[in-house]
């Protein structure tokens, strides 16, 4: 199994520190900051490689297969990168709770500006990209899928570890995709701050239920999902984007719910907005820069 050097191992788990303080909040997506860092190839490439055998031999203690198997997934790698985004997301747990206690409407506000900003992005990657009609269709539908979807009441799913793992399984698949942050989908299924003080407290019974969830996921739908983006990637896109905005109803009732759109909150709005803006800018930079360089 060949090794990566030891500067490689730290500037890739610099990277997941970065990915993962992005990654607990909703709205971005950890895969844009993989584009921008310029791992985006080789992480989707190790998440691919990912199959059921290496459980198996595992399982099997057929370790000369396991070893085979860690080699295809970039195992170093993805150990430095887990690391770092496990830390951030760990370390940073606490400071957004504290955000969502004493500025609720503020937070909220926050989040709301980074759904509209990725939702645009997407929007214009899929114009960019196709003339397809039946793209904005889709774009229709899952918007009226997010409003529905928003107007239930999340609440009574409670907080049971087979609710918060159903929400690893989901939410990773989100995290894959092209500008959907995986938090978002622990909002919108009311797991999001129960899972923070989860992190804060170190609850290792809903922690790993969580990541048991996300890993199922990987090896159920990457491959599903990847084909579906290469086949039919406007589409996909427009459902998706048009789930993020319709969603978007739950955020603004919460603003309204924690004192409405004040002069803060629309200043917060407005820095969600930015934040994406300034991510698009990076990443337009970096493909640039790699066009330039190929």
């Amino acid at each position: 199994m060949a090794e990566i050097p030891l500067k490689e191992y730290i500037f890739v788990f610099l990277k997941g520190l970065f990915m993962g303080a992005c990654d607990i909040i909703p709205g971005v997506s950890g895969g844009t900051i993989a584009l921008i860092t310029g791992i985006y190839e080789r992480l989707i490439t190790a998440i691919g490689n990912i199959r059921p055998e290496l459980v198996i031999s595992l399982v099997r203690l057929d370790f000369r297969s396991f070893k085979s198997e860690l080699e295809r997934i970039d195992v170093f790698f993805l150990i430095a990168l887990v690391a770092g985004i496990g830390l951030a997301v760990v370390s940073l747990a606490h400071v957004i709770l504290i955000f969502l206690d004493k500025y609720t409407a503020f937070t909220f506000a926050f989040f709301f500006g980074l759904i509209m900003a990725s939702a645009v992005q997407i929007l214009l990657e899929i114009e960019k990209c196709s003339r397809n009609r039946i793209a904005f269709v889709f774009l229709f539908l899952g918007f009226v899928a997010g409003y529905v979807v928003a107007g239930l009441n999340p609440a009574v799913l409670g907080h049971s570890l087979p609710v918060i793992f159903v929400t690893g399984l989901i939410a990773i698949c989100a995290m894959i995709l092209p500008g959907i942050s995986g938090a978002y989908i622990t909002l919108l299924m009311n797991q999001y701050e129960f899972l923070l003080s989860a992190l804060k407290s170190l609850s290792f019974p809903e922690i790993i239920s969580y990541v048991v969830g996300g890993l199922i996921g990987l090896l159920l739908f990457s491959r599903v999902l990847k084909y579906l983006l290469k086949h039919y990637h406007a589409v996909m896109l427009a459902f998706l984007t048009g789930l993020m905005v319709g969603s978007a109803r739950m955020l603004v009732v919460k603003v309204e719910a924690a004192g409405g759109f004040s002069s803060g909150a629309l200043a917060a709005f407005a820095a969600g907005l930015v934040l994406v803006l300034i991510m698009e800018v990076l990443k337009r930079r970096y493909k640039k820069k790699t066009e330039c360089t190929a």
